[in-house]
């Protein structure tokens, strides 16, 4: 049996998900897909990145002779 704290927990839980808005499954990928494509130009894994600005390019190593 479920102690009175579980079951209060439990009661907090229902209450926290019945203010959620819900969303469709079809409409979230709807949104997600329109999103992608209005930001497709900014993403640097499908435009790439320059080699000035790329945080992971090899450092120069600099020596003195």
């Amino acid at each position: 049996s479920r102690g009175p704290k579980s079951i209060s927990a439990v009661v907090q839980q229902l209450q926290l998900e019945a203010g959620l808005n819900w969303v469709k499954v079809s409409q979230a990928a709807a949104d997600l897909k329109q999103f992608c494509l209005q930001n497709a130009l900014h993403d640097p894994l499908l435009t790439g990145v320059s080699l000035s600005t790329n945080l992971f390019r090899p450092q120069k190593v600099c020596s003195f002779s």
